[in-house]
């Protein structure tokens, strides 16, 4: 009766009815030789002697396997949605029930790869900077969408280090439109009005040793709808290193690891994107790049959403392995106090960058409901500006600024 009981697989847990089968069930197997039923004819047998018994109950039966079957699935979808949960610095933007029911849009992977990029850096770092934590903080956008903000400040190793996702969606500003078309965009609006979808994953990151360079990288998908009902849609990021003082082998290690990410894919694009971000990160009123460059794309709509997306997910995880040996190689050299001058005045023109002429900068300052301490987390704890500062000749500060004015190719 025991296994009889057992093959019914708890049923008489069920309504009354179904309960009854159950009996019924174990009455029709209690006249079988012991331990020969259950194992000869199986569930099949146990289940056939209850729909027997009370004829037809027999659906109701299988109608409950079918709801215990659903709960079984239901219990899983939950396990795996906290194993995914914990491997994220918050729940994501969207839920994780949303992007399991879409899992096969490329939005909700993009989300997913933002999500994970997010905690791979943020864990990284932590484990550099014991003593500092990350805050995570995060927020929502009343035009839609919101996003996870992650800052370390004063650590022994970071002076501030950020790590933002943003999921936004609403209607396109008619300046960050007029923005899009100066790019050669071309915009069908119905009614002035422009329904749009970005995400992304933006960071910098700003040691407190002047020997360990700033890092910056970020990745985005974009999406809008025309007024025919056309969604246009492209990607974007990057990745770029800005050192204080030049260690040729880190930009050699840098430039390589990311070169091997872009070769995966194309052997074109790593000398393409190379040049895009020594071109882009140009300050034109100083005349010089605002670090040792590393790559840089936009725009990107070819050849298929898959292939860039798969190409942007390499770029992604390329990001902990090109930055973090850089770190643990120097955050404990020793450094003087005019070294860290010199840092802070680099980091005067990082700010000067960011402000006047980043496109990701003006695009959220341009965007209604944007969240303004997540758009300015690039900027630095502390930086400086002194009238006419000009480092002597063939010093170290004018061995980078010659780097900066000159782009150097660093993997042949």
């Amino acid at each position: 009766m025991a296994a009889a009981a057992k093959l019914l697989g708890g049923v008489a847990r069920g309504p009354p009815a179904l309960a009854l089968a159950a009996v019924a069930g174990r009455r029709a197997l209690g006249s079988v030789p012991p331990g020969v039923a259950p194992f000869r004819e199986g569930r099949r047998a146990a289940l056939a002697a209850a729909a027997g018994a009370l004829g037809g109950l027999g659906l109701g039966l299988w109608r409950w396997q079918q709801a215990e079957m659903a709960a079984s699935k239901e219990d899983e979808e939950e396990k795996e949605e906290e194993e995914l949960r914990k491997r994220f610095m918050a729940p994501p933007v969207s839920g994780l029930r949303e992007l399991r029911r879409r899992r096969r849009e490329l939005r909700s992977r993009m989300e997913l790869l933002i999500m994970e990029t997010q905690a791979e850096v943020c864990r990284a770092l932590a484990a550099l900077d014991p003593g500092a934590a990350f805050s995570v903080d995060t927020w929502e956008r009343k035009e839609g969408g919101g996003g996870i903000s992650c800052v370390l400040q004063d650590g022994e190793v970071f002076e501030k280090a950020g790590v933002n996702v943003s999921v936004v969606f609403g209607l396109l500003s008619e300046e960050a439109a007029r923005q899009m078309r100066s790019r050669g965009k071309s915009l069908k609006a119905k009614d002035g009005k422009l329904p749009f979808c970005a995400m992304g994953v933006s960071s910098v990151i700003h040691p407190k040793n002047p020997h360990v360079p700033t890092m910056h990288f970020n990745y985005r998908y974009f999406e809008i709808e025309e007024a025919d009902g056309n969604k246009q849609w492209w990607f974007g990021g990057g990745t770029d290193l800005t050192p204080t003082y030049l260690n040729e082998e880190d930009a050699v290690h840098f430039h390589k690891t990311l070169k091997e990410a872009c070769d995966k894919h194309d052997l074109k694009l790593y000398p393409k994107y190379k040049k895009w971000c020594d071109d882009y990160f140009y300050i034109k009123h100083r005349g010089e790049r605002r670090g040792i460059g590393g790559i840089f794309f936009d725009d990107v709509d070819s050849p298929s959403k898959e292939e860039v997306f798969q190409f942007v997910k390499s770029c992604a995880k390329a990001v902990v392995p090109c930055y973090i040996p850089i770190v643990k190689r120097h955050c404990h050299d020793s450094f003087t106090p005019e070294e860290k001058l010199w840092q802070q005045i680099r980091r005067g023109r990082y700010v000067e960058f960011n402000l006047v002429y980043d496109r990701g900068t003006k695009f959220g300052l341009l965007t209604p409901g944007s969240r303004i301490e997540s758009i300015l987390m690039s900027l630095p704890l502390t930086a400086r500006w002194e009238y006419m500062h000009t480092p002597p000749e063939s010093s170290k500060e004018a061995e980078i600024l010659e780097v900066l004015r000159n782009p150097k190719d660093w993997v042949h």
